[in-house]
């Protein structure tokens, strides 16, 4: 028996599998601005740091067991470790261990970390095939615009629903990279789409435990798995993103065709890529900012009777946990957030150890905290006000937080932010080198000159 939709079946929706898959297989080379050409290595930059930092992290050591029971061959990196595993457990392992921190770059229109799945997937591709860092980036960009543009039409329903959208959009992104990378026509990139369509990865329960940095990690290795599978001549609906039954409609009832046509080719959505300089989720960000601002003006916990907030409903609905247990619940806790903020000044790794989240300082100065909803304000933005024990009131207001587009990380601010995670791993000397690589990627003739930096025994 046919059952009702709320939301009819769009069966006159544009080719976009088709379309996409054209555009990734034919767009020339470096055909793009300057201004998207630095993002393209600031975001490939800043993903790599993410990578190396997280690489001793448990969620590192436990993928990294898990996949080493296959016995995979050493055809590519771990990065940050000795370990070099077959090409699709690299793209698992690395996505993984880019996104535990919660520390990579955010596509703010849509709340996706791009680089987790792109970046992953095409580095170890590139690794093995010995190809160089200018096909290393136009597989990011052109990766990167197809899940975006996909993340666009789709987003907020798709998220809403409980889908994480950088796993469940990132499969497209690694299978278009890693299909430019392998030079597969429009016919058969549309075909590495297709059955990447049928993979989508992650569901936001997972929020606030390691199955979170999963999604990122999943997406890569289906993506890359999808790109080899076309490129052996396995097939899928041509039309596997747009029909009725197809991944946007099925996942979504937002369907906002135009955000894949509306210049395709012209506008990339890596311009709009930004940079986390807090290492948790992306809309706890301006209450640590303004926290931070409240430390500048020579505010300390022990002034404080309390601290309000007034938030949009996605921050609670996203980092509402009063009481993280760990670290990784600690990513999830705007209260937690502020009080890192308050204390010290930064939110990075360290401030969201688990040492740290139990701090019983750190519990009581979040039990300070208090958060109400307000939808008249925007999910970037934050009022914050300090009710201090002698009965002064201090405010701030943060419309955008350092990181956003609007305030973006300078190249500066990147570098310090990549050596802070790269040197605990492999040492400032070895950091160093890897920045100064990084800076001329586009030129070096083979990436396996820059993974080899990337391991600690190397």
């Amino acid at each position: 028996m046919a059952r009702n939709t709320s939301i009819p079946a769009d069966t006159s929706a544009p080719p976009i599998t088709a379309l996409l898959a054209r555009f990734t297989a034919t767009h020339p080379s470096r055909g793009w601005s300057d201004a998207v050409e630095r993002e393209a290595q600031r975001t490939f930059y800043n993903w790599l740091g993410c990578a190396i930092g997280a690489a001793r992290h448990e969620a590192a050591e436990a993928a990294v067991a898990a996949v080493q029971v296959l016995q995979p061959a050493p055809q590519a990196t771990v990065l940050g470790r000795n370990e070099r595993v077959d090409i699709a457990s690299a793209a698992l392992v690395n996505g993984i261990s880019s996104h535990t921190f919660d520390f990579d770059d955010t596509h703010l229109k849509t709340i996706i970390h791009p680089a987790g799945p792109v970046a992953s997937a095409v580095l170890a591709l590139a690794e093995k095939n010995g190809q160089g860092g200018r096909a290393v980036l136009d597989a990011l960009v052109l990766g990167i615009d197809v899940a975006c543009r996909v993340g666009n039409t789709m987003y907020p329903d798709h998220y809403d629903r409980g889908w994480h959208i950088t796993g469940s959009t990132g499969m497209l992104g690694a299978a278009a990279g890693c299909a430019r990378l392998l030079g597969l026509d429009a016919h058969r990139t549309a075909m590495a789409l297709g059955i990447a369509a049928s993979q989508p990865v992650g569901v936001r329960e997972q929020f606030g435990t390691m199955t979170k940095p999963f999604h990122p990690g999943g997406a890569a290795r289906a993506g890359l798995m999808s790109a080899l599978l076309a490129q052996a001549g396995f097939t899928a609906s041509p039309r596997a993103l747009e029909a009725p039954r197809g991944f946007v409609q099925v996942v979504s009832d937002k369907r906002a065709w135009h955000e894949v046509t509306d210049e395709l080719g012209e506008r990339f959505e890596i311009s709009f890529n930004s940079y986390k300089p807090f290492a948790c989720g992306i809309v706890i960000h301006p209450s640590i900012d303004a926290a931070t601002q409240l430390r500048e003006r020579g505010v300390t916990p022990g002034q404080v009777e309390r601290i309000e907030l007034r938030v949009h409903s996605l921050v609670l609905e996203l980092t509402g946990k009063r009481e993280p247990r760990d670290g990784l619940q600690g990513k999830f806790s705007v209260y937690h957030g502020v009080a890192a903020g308050l204390v010290y000044g930064r939110a990075g790794e360290d401030e969201f150890s688990d040492a740290v989240v139990n701090d019983p300082a750190m519990v009581a100065l979040r039990a300070r905290v208090q958060a109400t909803v307000d939808d008249s304000i925007d999910e970037e933005a934050v009022h914050m006000t300090a009710v201090l024990k002698d009965g002064a009131r201090i405010e701030v207001r943060v419309d955008h937080a350092i990181g956003s587009l609007q305030r973006p990380l300078s190249d500066a601010q990147l570098q310090a932010k990549f050596e802070s995670l790269v040197t605990p791993v492999l040492g400032a000397a070895r950091a160093a080198e890897i920045t100064a690589a990084c800076g001329r990627i586009a030129g070096l003739a083979d990436m396996r000159q820059l993974t080899a930096l990337c391991r600690p025994g190397a």
